[in-house]
């Protein structure tokens, strides 16, 4: 083959590469920071995956992308918490779109309280023969992101946040907010993902969780077993019914250590006591193993017929504990499905209650409302569960199409080769 037919097929395939790369997470990092003066309060090294669904005039289109090497702070929507507005980190990209996290903190711990992402339906470009235009704005309050105050968010693995009709995969996350210098903290603290695999290797600075406090990481259990669950009406019928693995990650004032640690519990299902309430509205779900109580709150929305998690209560008196520990939010928006379905997640995901409780579920089914016979509705899986069986049938169209481009480059060769050769 002559240099000009080598250098085409070398620019056909070149873009397949790089889209195989994409899809197996070789997305390109960032580095975002915002500054106040010569003050850096929040920055950010992360690659981020977005995965968009809009409609055209006769389908409904999926579309990913990840944030280019070109995106960059916006000043204005950014902000330190000046005035008393939390602070906020707003990434804007390409063709009016952007995407950004809001803080919060306690003193001891921050955290990521919602994630806005704004799209542009009017890039054509990115939104082909979309039936709508102007921008989207969706918005989750369900993020899961949190660390130690003066201390490194650190999360190499694959962390996806479901926000309306999108989704945002964040890898290779360094982050921190309410900064203490200009530059990431040495100290980190690592997420659960990260602690329970083999996603990054450890550093000398991030094999514990650790602050100038000097508070250890928690020694990770191991996967907990997955237990059945089930609360009775007043005429003793299955009204409740959940199968999972629960794993509570708690920081508490130990007594022996004087200062603040995590832990990791594993709720045993064995030795579990499920007990809870049925209504038209709301259900609950009661667990107790010895000293801890957990509580799930589950509401309706009339007008949606949608239900979801709206609460979680934990109080646990364990032995090193300095005090009883007790936290509570029923403000959340967790495990969102239909009336007459049940809500299924086999991917770990992790629930942020607050910033010193946060639940860790495996192999996730249930259904607080409309269970008949003892047994689980129809289920509605979850974004995660969704995107992992998405992935290996993008990599294996992808890598179908590359094997037929070389196979029609190679053939295309042969000819061109024995071209060469005719008789004079």
């Amino acid at each position: 083959m002559d240099s000009t037919f080598k250098m085409k097929v070398r620019q056909c395939l070149a873009p397949l590469f790089f889209a195989c790369f994409g899809v197996l997470g070789c997305i390109q990092a960032v580095t975002l920071e915002v500054k106040e003066g010569n003050s850096t309060c929040i920055k950010a090294e992360l690659s981020a995956l977005l995965f968009i669904t809009y409609t055209t005039s006769n389908s409904t289109r999926n579309v990913s992308t990840s944030l280019p090497n070109s995106t960059s702070v916006d000043a204005a929507s950014s902000s330190c918490g000046a005035d008393g507005r939390p602070p906020w980190l707003v990434a804007v990209f390409g063709s009016g779109h952007a995407l950004g996290l809001s803080f919060s903190t306690n003193g001891s711990f921050y955290s990521v309280t919602n994630l806005t992402l704004q799209y542009n339906l009017s890039d054509a470009k990115l939104f082909p023969d979309s039936n709508r235009s102007g921008v989207v704005t969706v918005v989750s309050a369900s993020v899961g992101i949190w660390a130690l105050i003066n201390t490194t968010y650190r999360c190499m693995s694959p962390t996806t946040i479901r926000a309306g009709g999108a989704a945002v995969t964040f890898s290779a996350m360094r982050l921190e907010a309410y900064m203490p210098g200009n530059d990431l903290s040495a100290a980190e603290s690592v997420c659960v993902a990260d602690q329970t695999t083999t996603a990054a290797p450890p550093t000398s600075a991030s094999t514990t969780i650790t602050s100038t406090t000097g508070v250890p990481a928690p020694t990770p259990p191991g996967t907990p077993e997955t237990g059945t669950f089930s609360v009775k009406n007043s005429s003793g019928t299955v009204c409740l019914l959940a199968k999972m693995g629960l794993q509570l990650n708690v920081s508490y004032v130990s007594q022996s250590q004087n200062k603040t640690v995590q832990e990791l519990f594993n709720v045993n299902p064995n030795l579990t006591v499920s007990s809870g309430s049925c209504g038209g509205t709301t259900a609950t779900l009661a667990l107790t193993q010895q000293a801890t109580t957990l509580n799930f709150t589950f509401s309706v929305n009339s007008t949606t017929t949608k239900y979801h998690l709206s609460g979680i209560n934990l109080f646990a008196n364990w032995s090193d504990m300095s005090d009883p520990f007790s936290a509570s939010n029923t403000s959340l928006y967790y495990l969102q499905s239909t009336l007459g379905h049940s809500y299924m997640c086999n991917t770990e995901q992790t629930l942020l209650v607050v910033p010193a409780l946060s639940i860790n579920t495996f192999r996730l089914q249930v259904q607080p409302f409309g269970v008949t016979a003892n047994q689980f509705a129809a289920a509605e899986e979850c974004q995660l569960d969704q995107d992992q069986m998405l992935i290996p049938i993008i990599v294996g169209a992808a890598l179908a199409v590359l094997v037929l481009i070389v196979l029609i480059a190679y053939l295309i060769g042969r000819k061109r080769s024995h071209a060469g050769y005719q008789t004079i």
